[in-house]
């Protein structure tokens, strides 16, 4: 059995997708379904069982074993400021699910952010050395919850106490199929595919930092089948343990994006460059780039798709479709 948690989420849903691509499907989704309609990510999935997450204290004592545990779950919002959410959802369930790998001796695959280096002024160096993890200053709550736990995480294996293999994945900015739900968090290609398609203006953010013009600000957007590819080949290699990375490792500029958008659909793009709003100027990022160094070295020497190639794949197995799930 493999024990999927987000199960019904964006990556989740995702990795479900591919686990039955490989024949698996005892498989045991934690998660809820919500009001966002998230059934639609897993309606062509097959498993065991879905349990909602907030039973996790009456689920896990029924459990004895799983051959891996994907943890996903996690309340994503980087705008949210529920700290007594946060510290439940995101950290102390991610501890309860590491004490309980440990316990049956089930690896652990979770989910951390890109969001825990903060404004990116120290690098994007997946460096798991507390001393510097202690460095970096994760800007939102999200972000906090994730480095708390990646610390912490890091204690424990270097105390003995840790699954047999675990790896904690530093997502940069993943989109792709099944983030409809998400509203406002969606990636900018589910945002603006149709508007380009109707052949109607859309809106980025003008640049407020010297050195970068109107749209060149600098993101690592990877593609979620990329990720859930690596996801995988960490289950088939059981002895790579860690934290690490989970990017192109090729930073590309929002106008790329959308000239991607553009490209697949073959329509022309118009942008209309509007100010940022004041309150999120502060602590907004103007270049993430992970370095994937780390993960090659482990061995892991998958390939990626280019922002290009990335695009068109979600544009033409999904977004263009009747049917936009995965």
């Amino acid at each position: 059995m493999i024990i999927v948690t987000g199960a019904t989420g964006f990556i989740g849903s995702n990795i479900v997708a591919d686990l039955n691509a490989r024949g698996r499907t005892d498989l045991l989704l934690v998660d809820d379904l919500g009001t966002q309609g998230k059934w639609k990510n897993i309606a062509k999935r097959r498993f065991l069982d879905v349990v909602d997450y907030r039973d996790l204290d009456k689920l896990l004592p029924t459990l004895k074993a799983a051959d891996a545990v994907f943890h996903m779950g996690a309340n994503s919002s980087t705008t949210s400021t529920d700290g007594d959410e946060i510290l439940r959802i995101n950290l102390q369930a991610s501890m309860t699910w590491w004490k309980w790998c440990t316990q049956v001796s089930a690896p652990l695959i979770y989910a951390s952010s890109a969001a825990t280096y903060g404004d990116g002024q120290l690098g994007f160096d997946d460096n798991q050395a507390l001393t510097e993890l202690d460095k970096l200053a994760p800007l939102n709550l999200y972000g906090w919850s994730k480095h708390q736990f990646d610390k912490w995480a890091i204690e424990r294996a270097a105390e003995g106490s840790a699954p047999p293999q675990w790896a904690g994945l530093k997502f940069f900015n993943v989109y792709g199929p099944n983030e409809y739900h998400k509203g406002d968090m969606r990636s900018l290609v589910a945002k603006n595919t149709e508007l380009i398609r109707c052949g109607e203006t859309i809106r980025l953010f003008k640049s407020h930092k010297a050195g970068f013009a109107d749209g060149a600000q600098l993101r690592d957007f990877v593609y979620v089948k990329d990720c859930t590819a690596v996801m995988t080949w960490l289950m088939d290699h059981p002895s790579v343990s860690g934290l690490f990375n989970l990017g192109t490792g090729q930073a590309r500029s929002f106008v790329d994006l959308m000239q991607a958008i553009g490209t697949a659909l073959g329509k022309p793009v118009n942008i209309e460059f509007v100010d940022m709003p004041e309150s999120i100027r502060p602590n907004y990022q103007y270049f993430t780039e992970a370095r994937m160094d780390k993960l090659k070295a482990a061995g892991c020497d998958l390939p990626f798709h280019s922002l290009e190639r990335g695009v068109a794949d979600y544009l033409d197995a999904h977004l263009t479709r009747l049917d936009i799930y995965r």
